[in-house]
């Protein structure tokens, strides 16, 4: 970029943010978390000049990079606030969890693209990119409620991390699905699994030895935390991006493994915790919003309105059911289940992804591809709201703990 383009970005960023500081106040007096004013004032704009400027090629990449630094620090406060014990406590309902709600959005979707004449193989497909939740853009909603250590948000993590897993696989089938018609090899989904594995073991060996090592080679300051933190982001970030696992998985867990070397830090860990949270929620994570609300485009409802409203419910009634068939199970009540529900259908960037590798290969045509594009920011726009409306309306009684798990009143 050169030092004009600079400035420009400078000035038009500038001015995002103090559009969000005024919208975050009028959203703030009807208790509707401020950071949503990002996603709203961005959205606004994407039909604007500086919308347009903003997805050129110029300002895109710097801007892209800038979101993917507000996803990390975000989801490593996340980490932070996650106690591992209650996690595996949990594991056995998070899996049902996961299972329920990506199993029923997967059969609906298939149903849909099967009605509407295409094939099993397509279907198949398409009806997996009705799986995934972007946990990056609900869990920050979640925390300014205060709900990431209740029932509702140990279980939108638990399933949200798990179900990057099937991001991963995915995309890598795609891929693979890709390459075979090519006639080579465009993914391993062999590696993706040793990936996976690697990530594992290093994880669990900075756990037990690299990082209480690294966490006595300073005097306990705020500064020397802070900067140990920002190594440890960086690189189970850089690792897991690098190994195919997404980098949302690299943050959480980093957030995970440094909080017991903030708890034995005392009063500095606290400070640490602090600056962490304002940094994420004043600039990184307003820069992820913004990238999100930027790349919103609803103009692919007005060209495929039955084909994008079935995709998008298909998905989004799925999730619904899927979770539930807990309430039965005597593990969340109704209210958790609408709450949960909601929260686990926001999505993002892996259906996008998916469709662009298909279109691209020729796989699909344009009226499905511009489809799938507007389902997914249907999801985007939608579910923010209506999962903060919810929390607003039901807030106290979501407070629950999450280890009351048999305690639940349907």
């Amino acid at each position: 970029m050169t030092e004009l383009q600079v400035g420009e970005l400078l000035l038009d960023l500038a001015l995002l943010f103090a559009l969000t500081y005024l919208a975050a106040g009028l959203l703030e007096r009807v208790r509707i978390p401020g950071i949503i004013g990002a996603l709203l004032v961005a959205m606004a704009l994407h039909y604007t000049p500086l919308g347009e400027r903003l997805l050129s090629p110029e300002f895109h990449v710097p801007l892209t990079f800038l979101a993917d630094l507000g996803v990390l620090f975000l989801l490593f406060y996340i980490g932070l606030q996650i106690d591992p014990g209650e996690m595996r406590r949990s594991g056995g309902d998070i899996i049902w969890l996961t299972c329920l709600n990506t199993i029923v959005p997967f059969l609906l979707g298939m149903a849909v693209m099967l009605a509407l004449g295409y094939g099993w193989l397509l279907a198949f497909v398409i009806g997996m990119t009705r799986m995934p939740t972007a946990e990056a853009v609900i869990v920050p909603i979640l925390d300014e409620f205060g709900l990431v250590r209740t029932r509702v948000g140990v279980y939108i993590i638990g399933a949200g991390v798990l179900d990057d897993v099937i991001e991963v696989f995915l995309v890598s089938m795609v891929s693979v699905w890709i390459g075979a018609r090519a006639g080579e090899v465009a993914g391993d989904i062999g590696g993706i699994i040793a990936g996976l594995l690697v990530f594992m073991l290093l994880a669990w060996l900075s756990h037990r030895w690299f990082l209480p090592s690294l966490a006595r080679w300073m005097p306990c300051r705020p500064r020397n935390l802070m900067l140990l933190s920002v190594v440890i982001l960086f690189g189970l970030g850089g690792l897991s991006e690098y190994a195919g696992l997404g980098m949302v998985m690299g943050a959480i867990t980093a957030g995970m493994l440094m909080r017991p070397e903030y708890d034995r830090a005392g009063v500095v860990g606290e400070q640490v915790t602090q600056a962490v949270q304002l940094g994420s929620y004043g600039f990184f994570g307003l820069l992820f919003f913004f990238w999100v609300g930027l790349n919103a485009d609803l103009g692919g409802m007005i060209q495929e309105p039955v084909l994008a409203i079935l995709l998008f419910l298909a998905a989004f009634v799925g999730k619904l059911l899927g979770v539930f068939v807990m309430v039965p199970m005597g593990k969340i009540s109704v209210r958790e289940a609408w709450t949960i529900g909601i929260g686990l259908n926001a999505r993002l960037t892996t259906e996008i992804i998916v469709a662009q590798l298909l279109l691209s290969a020729e796989l699909i045509d344009v009226h499905l591809f511009t489809a799938l594009l507007a389902a997914s920011a249907v999801s985007t726009i939608s579910v923010p709201l209506l999962f903060a409306l919810l929390v607003r309306r039901w807030g106290e009684q979501l407070r629950i703990p999450q280890n009351s798990v048999k305690e639940v009143s349907i």
